[in-house]
């Protein structure tokens, strides 16, 4: 058997899903790009022409689509980077040194969120977030200011959702990864007089490297996509002011009934994807 035929025979199993892959992930990704470049609408249009980047161009030069850029990335920071991988990590130590009764309860409330629908968890903080609702009737029993947090501040209502859904995923990365740990590195740097915030930044972090650049690259682009979410606490608003980029995606696009540029928007939303995962991708590159 020659090497050409060995290499065929390998991959002969792997072609049924390439096939489907090309069909079900390359072909609407190559149909979508196509779109972006057109004036393609939803109605009122018999036929669709080329325009070039003229949709690209106007995505750049709307006040809108700004204003939804800079909300995704304060959406992404807050919820994704600093908030689910953070709490994710500090449960993840926490419960390894708990006793297991409270192991269980917290590892069953944390994933109790993280497993419901998108929707009801939206609907849920909405009433928790509402002005009447029961963060406000907290903040009164407790005699404290209360406030429209939907309308004050909507931007950091739905990010607190985020949180709140998403720190399970987080959570279950770093547990794994710290069962990983030896014992006896920590006992070793315990015994040396290493303090447990040194013992942290000095041996967990570093040993675990690869598993945050992991929980991050991941954890950033689901949280980019996030649409039903917010859509169901605020709509993206009130005006604009809690409008990322799939809510102004969809806006654009089906509302609208402008096609060819909200594709055009999605795919820039693709483009900051991938810028993300490219950064993750070098930092996972890096050894210990």
């Amino acid at each position: 058997m020659t090497a050409i035929t060995r290499r065929i025979s390998r991959a002969l199993p792997l072609t049924p899903a390439l096939v489907l892959l090309l069909l079900f992930l390359a072909g609407p990704i190559v149909y979508c790009a196509y779109i972006a470049f057109t004036d393609l609408q939803l109605t009122g249009q018999a036929h669709a022409s080329f325009v070039g980047f003229a949709n690209f161009r106007r995505a750049f030069h709307d006040d809108a689509f700004l204003n939804a850029v800079w909300l995704t990335l304060v959406f992404t920071v807050l919820s994704s980077l600093l908030g689910q991988n953070t709490l994710g990590l500090a449960l993840a130590a926490l419960m390894r040194r708990a006793s297991k009764p409270v192991r269980t309860l917290t590892g069953g409330i944390v994933i109790t969120a993280w497993v419901l629908p998108e929707v009801v968890a939206g609907f849920l903080l909405y009433a928790f977030f509402r002005k009447e609702g029961t963060l406000n009737a907290i903040l009164d029993f407790l005699h404290l200011p209360s406030q429209n947090w939907l309308f004050t501040l909507p931007i950091l209502a739905v990010s607190f959702a985020n949180v709140w859904r998403g720190t399970a995923f987080s959570m279950l990365v770093y547990s794994a990864a710290l069962d990983e740990i030896p014992d006896e590195i920590e006992e070793s740097a315990e015994v040396d007089g290493a303090g447990g915030w040194r013992r942290m930044w000095h041996i967990t972090l570093p040993m675990i490297r690869r598993s945050i650049g992991t929980n991050l690259m991941l954890n950033t682009l689901q949280t980019l996509s996030v649409f039903g979410l917010i859509w169901v606490m605020t709509r993206g608003g009130p005006g604009d002011r809690s409008q990322t980029l799939p809510l102004f995606m969809y806006e654009q696009a089906f509302q609208n009934s402008m096609i060819g540029y909200g594709t055009a928007v999605a795919l820039l939303l693709l483009l900051v994807g991938s810028l993300f995962s490219v950064v993750y991708m070098r930092l996972l590159r890096t050894e210990v």
